[in-house]
């Protein structure tokens, strides 16, 4: 009972019945300090809570909106907000001066480290980390490391990130993420600026795996990491259903980043299962887990022509005939792109002969497709149609997913110099080249809004089946460090070796589709094994990285 007096005299802002409970506090002195810090979490002050955070109106300077939001909701100790550290640039312009100050600085920085405290723990503090734009200092990306975000910090952040119009990342690495924590943050992500599209939640594991939450249909998430967070196959289940189902497909998802977790056999087949029908998912990265051959095998099975399950089959046949009645009563116009619905009724009457061709039970199954498929087959229909003229055996894609792939291929290998002008912001850190093949692949995913339904590619009839070409979408694959021997090799040789051959018949496109990058190493097979050899050879000239190399060695030696 007397810590709860102490601990509310405590604080400032207790209500005025507390007079007397507060009066015994100024007696004992010894004890008001050590009561102090509860005061925060008592309910006085959550009883503010509602009221005062509500009238500030955020300005969009993060550090003075945050600051302010704390303090008014109760917090007397909370993060500051500072720039992140960037060693690597600090470092180049002391290389270019004399050794002897360098040296000189290094031993006054260590000598003030060790003697002051203050310096010493200053870097284990919580903070947030805050890149900025060079021009007018608007915050872009967001680290927090290492300390506890609770709801009522997420309730703070709900307000004071959404003014950001820069925003485009933000990166929370061990930060105590629960369930319920990460619905808070799905919820607020729809708040902020349209630029955001990287979220990195690394060593946040959690009991019911709720990490595909993030790539629901209306996720604006173009890059997803989630490194370190104990996924197991159940996660990757339904990850890989977040990827796509049969009759849902996320189409703004572009990396995804699932390394060092536990993901073994069972799961990386669901992962697999996902990338059969997705095809906008263009990185992605399954190091440091507990694949073997089996999963190795049914990841290698979807990136060439795969048969169709019987499911498969007849949504297909589903999704054709309403396309073909749709073109039948949409062909008598002159317009591409749909027209009103007077004329659409006179396209109906003027198309009642080739319309009767169609059996009576085709008509039942078109009448009862759902409306948002027919919307996204109603542009994308001509397309189809005209490819699908010109033979089935032709190519392995088409309409605008053949458009696709090879831009994004082509662009990401035979532009990568030249990408810097296009683009106008510069490189970002990392990887020049990765990062400048993403954000060409994102602008093509964003620009082809209404894609064709996978299912609608022409397929190839053997023995009474039907086989799909694959999955050509996806440039890079990481498997470093996992558990595939010289079994899971051959599979993915097969992939390789069917890729590059698709590749030459297909020269006259703007550049190859399938895998550009492939990591294999650290497995369970010899690195001097033949198979892996093959397998390197063949993807050293689809490398868009060793050949902006090789043009730089050869822009050199022709200047010299």
């Amino acid at each position: 009972m007397s810590g709860e007096v102490s601990a509310t005299g405590a604080s400032p802002r207790a209500p005025r019945p507390g007079t007397q409970k507060s009066s015994s506090t100024v007696t004992k002195k010894g004890d008001r300090g050590a009561k102090e810090k509860p005061a925060t979490v008592l309910p006085p002050v959550g009883e503010e809570e509602p009221k005062n955070p509500e009238e500030y109106q955020c300005t969009g300077a993060l550090e003075t909106d945050f600051a302010e939001l704390c303090t008014r909701s109760g917090y007397t100790d909370f993060p500051k907000v500072v720039l992140r550290p960037r060693p690597h640039p600090t470092s180049l312009p002391s290389a270019s001066l004399s050794e002897k100050p360098t040296l000189d600085d290094q031993r006054l920085s260590g000598s003030c480290s060790l003697n002051s405290l203050e310096s010493k723990y200053v870097f284990f503090r919580p903070t947030i980390q805050v890149e900025q734009e060079p021009e007018d200092k608007s915050v872009k990306e967001i680290y927090i490391r290492g300390w506890k975000v609770e709801d009522r910090i997420l309730g703070i952040f709900s307000k004071c990130l959404p003014p950001l119009s820069q925003l485009q990342a933000i990166n929370l690495w061990k930060v105590g993420l629960t369930d319920k924590t990460l619905a808070t943050l799905i919820a607020l992500l729809p708040l902020c600026s349209p630029t955001l599209r990287k979220v990195s939640l690394e060593g946040n594991p959690l009991p019911e795996q709720s990490y595909h939450k993030l790539m629901a249909q209306d996720s604006r998430i173009a890059h997803l990491s989630l490194r370190n967070n104990n996924i197991d196959d159940h996660g990757a289940q339904l990850l890989g259903q977040a990827l796509s189902t049969l009759h849902n497909c996320n189409r703004t998802l572009i990396s995804l980043n699932l390394g060092f977790n536990h993901i073994g056999d069972e799961g990386a087949g669901y992962i697999a299962d996902g990338l059969r029908l997705n095809r906008s998912l263009l990185w992605l990265s399954l190091a440091h887990n507990r694949i073997q051959d089996k999963g190795a095998l049914k990841l290698a099975e979807v990136l060439r022509p795969f048969e169709l399950t019987h499911t498969e089959v007849v949504e297909r046949r589903r999704l054709l005939l309403e396309k073909g009645t749709q073109e039948r009563l949409r062909s008598p116009s002159s317009s591409r792109h749909g027209d009103s619905k007077t004329d659409r009724e006179k396209n109906q009457l003027a198309g009642a002969s080739s319309v009767a061709l169609v059996d009576k039970t085709d008509k039942m199954q078109t009448v009862k497709t759902p409306k948002s498929l027919g919307k996204k087959k109603e542009k994308s229909g001509e397309v189809v149609k005209k490819e699908e003229k010109s033979g089935s055996g032709q190519s392995p894609t088409q309409g605008t997913p053949k458009k696709e792939d090879s831009t994004k291929a082509g662009k990401g290998k035979v532009t990568i110099p030249e990408q810097k002008p296009i683009k106008g912001k510069g490189p970002k850190t990392g990887s020049k080249e990765k990062r400048s093949i993403l954000l060409e692949s994102e602008q093509l995913v964003a620009e082809t809004t209404e894609m064709v339904n996978p299912l609608l590619e022409p397929v190839e009839h053997r023995d009474g089946k039907v086989f799909m070409p694959g999955n050509k979408v996806l440039l890079h694959l990481n498997l470093l460090r996992n558990r595939i021997t010289e079994v899971g090799l051959e599979g993915f040789l097969i992939v390789v070796q069917y890729q590059a051959q698709f590749s030459k018949s297909k020269s006259m496109s703007k550049g190859p589709v399938g895998l550009l990058w492939l990591s294999l190493a650290k497995n369970c097979f010899s690195m001097q094994c033949p198979m892996y050899t093959m397998i390197q050879e063949l993807m050293l000239p689809r490398d868009p990285i060793s050949k902006a190399k090789l043009r730089e060695e050869e822009a050199m030696a022709f200047s010299t």
